[in-house]
């Protein structure tokens, strides 16, 4: 019986892409940890972006634009949070 993984010509194309992916030895965790780690201070950097556009820093106003990013702003509460845990 053959395996389908290298038989049929779609997923072939998958298998020799992601599964059967042809990679040096040298690349090991670690390059998947470093990329990770940049894919978090993109994250971290352009979030960051977006909710310095609505703080301000006067203590008498600080909480009340936390709060208008929180609320007020279009999907405000999901970048302050993933700013959070970036």
């Amino acid at each position: 019986m053959t395996n389908i993984r290298k038989s049929h010509p779609l997923i072939k194309i998958i298998n020799h892409s992601f599964i059967d992916l042809p990679a040096p030895s040298n690349i090991s965790a670690w390059w998947n940890f470093g990329s990770l780690l940049g894919v978090s201070l993109i994250l971290q950097i352009l979030t960051g972006l977006f909710l310095a556009m609505h703080y301000t820093s006067d203590t008498t106003t600080a909480f009340s634009s936390v709060t208008h990013i929180c609320r007020d702003v279009n999907y405000g509460w999901i970048i302050r949070y993933m700013h959070a845990n970036g």
